[in-house]
């Protein structure tokens, strides 16, 4: 049964009021029984953009903790902005928090000056830098040449480098935690994040190891496009949702730094065989036309909330573009295998009709589904009837033309530029947020 509209308009509202709390919470357990006086506003307001700045470090941990309870109803897409800007503000707080000291009260140079206390200086300039590279390296990873695994390596790593060193020097301050009920509170939040990190990146992949699968098959869906099976070892195998994602390691262990996110594109009536259709675009997706048959793997999910199950609505629309095709696909798979008969569009943008991922597929589900295909094209052949990309507001808006007055619910997956258009014209459009579900591959 689907939840009702007003829980979905909610629940967004919900977490965002929840991590609110638990951001600022540190703020009022520091002026609990706290009767000193106040050093003046500039000093105050340094130390409370540290509390606030550390706590939100530490809800980091909970936002990629991979708990499917933690944001439900909430999509990938949002979860990952949200850990995105909070970290972005959350490095904000935490930098202006010396800043904001040092430019007040001079006295707290004392605190860089190793000749005052060498361990303190030491820990302070080092997790200043782990603050500074957890900004930096996401933005230019890729101009370093870094790879993703050793980046989601050292992002843990200067993670539980800060917010350890941040936990210290909170106690070893002690201001505003004073007695003995105010530091283990600290403790305790702090160590519940660091166990978060723990789960997260040691204890769920020791778990996964007990379900391991076998490549079954690797064969070639297009320019650089392949497709690779995995069957079921020793377990049914996984029970998921169209359109949800898993993570992927191709090494004898889960524990391994190789693990990636990727879309099921196969039917989710077929839980022990899992389909992952993957483009060559970086490090590891280069490598995916190597694996061999009978290779092993671990897949660790489902993930994300990007799917039509249990939305009542009079059409589905999907617009999708490259290989944000495989939700789409997921989704049609699944509807075939179930005997489905909701009407269902999908508006799939390419630069030409060769980079149609599963375009032959796609036409002969038009003849078992109510499914209507919408081809958009960069650069067409001389004889194109169709749309013509890139995607532009006119090219949304007669797609919805097409729709009538059809009470769609629209999944879009694809280039942010494309997405980006879609999404603003649906929003001018007056389409509600709860029916626009977007999705994007690029998690770093």
């Amino acid at each position: 049964m689907p939840e009702t509209t007003a829980i979905q308009r909610f629940r967004g509202p919900l977490w965002a009021a929840l991590y609110f709390v638990m951001a600022v919470a540190p703020l009022p357990i520091a002026l609990w029984r706290h009767t000193e006086d106040g050093r003046g506003f500039w000093i105050e307001l340094g130390v409370a953009l540290g509390f606030a700045g550390l706590a939100m470090m530490g809800l980091q941990f909970a936002l990629t903790a991979r708990f499917r309870w933690i944001g439900r109803g909430v999509s990938l897409d949002d979860m990952m902005q949200v850990h995105r800007q909070a970290g972005i503000l959350a490095v904000v707080f935490v930098l202006a928090h010396p800043v904001i000291l040092l430019a007040a009260h001079p006295a707290y140079f004392s605190f860089l000056d190793p000749r005052v206390n060498a361990p303190r200086t030491i820990a302070l300039v080092v997790a200043t830098a782990a603050v500074i590279l957890l900004l930096v390296l996401p933005l230019y990873r890729r101009r370093l040449g870094i790879s993703y695994e050793w980046w989601r390596l050292t992002h843990s790593i200067l993670a539980f480098l800060a917010v350890f060193v941040g936990l210290g020097h909170v106690l070893m301050v002690g201001h505003y935690v004073s007695g003995v009920a105010k530091p283990l509170v600290w403790i305790a939040m702090t160590g519940g994040a660091l166990l978060l990190l723990a789960h997260t990146r040691i204890v769920r992949p020791i778990a996964v190891r007990q379900r391991p699968w076998r490549v079954a098959e690797v064969r070639p869906e297009g320019e650089r496009v392949w497709s690779i099976a995995f069957e079921a070892e020793g377990h049914p195998g996984l029970s998921f949702s169209p359109g949800q994602f898993v993570w992927l390691s191709l090494e004898s262990s889960p524990l391994s730094l190789q693990q990636h996110p990727f879309t099921i594109a196969s039917s989710a009536e077929r839980g022990s065989r899992i389909e992952l259709t993957i483009k060559e675009l970086g490090d590891f997706t280069q490598t995916i036309r190597d694996v061999e048959p009978g290779a092993l793997a671990f897949l660790e999910g489902p993930y994300g909330q990007f799917t039509p199950d249990g939305i009542s609505a009079d059409a589905t629309v999907f617009v999708v573009g490259g290989i944000g095709v495989t939700p789409a696909m997921s989704t049609l798979r699944t509807m075939r295998d179930r005997g489905q008969t909701t009407p269902i569009v999908v508006v799939y943008g390419a630069v030409d009709l060769d980079r149609l991922v599963f375009r032959d597929e796609l036409e002969s589900l038009t003849a078992e589904l109510d499914l209507e295909l919408v081809y958009v094209l960069d650069e067409p052949p001389p004889d194109w009837q169709g749309e013509r990309g890139p995607f532009t507001a006119d090219t949304v808006a007669r797609i919805r033309q097409r729709l009538g007055a059809a009470d769609a619910y629209y999944f879009i997956c694809g280039p942010e530029p494309m997405m980006d258009v879609v999404e603003s014209t649906l929003a001018a459009d007056g389409v509600p947020r709860s029916r626009v579900h977007a999705e994007r591959f690029n998690l770093v």
